[in-house]
């Protein structure tokens, strides 16, 4: 006779998912403002059209807050907790992806959140 396999189901799965980046690990959470996932860098990359330019104009790297001034005077509140703060002072241009949840700064690129 043999043993039933026992497979957990994806939800218990998923939530012991903890993201480390409050505690200054790799993130690893694909939730908006956490660890930028393929597909999305991938669906921001093929829409050009969505970017949109702007400057840092305030970056808090303890919290992980942003506010990008866009180039029409829009701001956009931001936050990431993987270190986009650290990346994008105040003063430095980059380019928001609205539709997609994506800051690149320079060519990095930071999966963010509007708050």
């Amino acid at each position: 006779m043999s043993t039933p396999l026992n497979r957990l189901s994806p939800l218990p799965v998923r939530e012991r998912a903890a993201c480390m980046c409050a505690q200054g690990g790799t993130c690893s959470s694909f939730a908006a403002g956490h660890a930028l996932h393929l597909i999305q860098a991938r669906l921001a990359s093929a829409t050009p059209a969505g970017w949109i330019d702007g400057i840092v104009e305030q970056a808090d790297a303890v919290t992980g807050d942003l506010l990008v001034r866009t180039l029409d005077g829009a701001a956009h509140a931001l936050w990431n907790g993987s270190g986009a703060a650290l990346e994008a002072s105040e003063g430095t241009p980059v380019a928001l992806h609205e539709q997609y949840g994506v800051l690149a700064v320079g060519r990095t690129q930071f999966n963010v959140a509007a708050v």
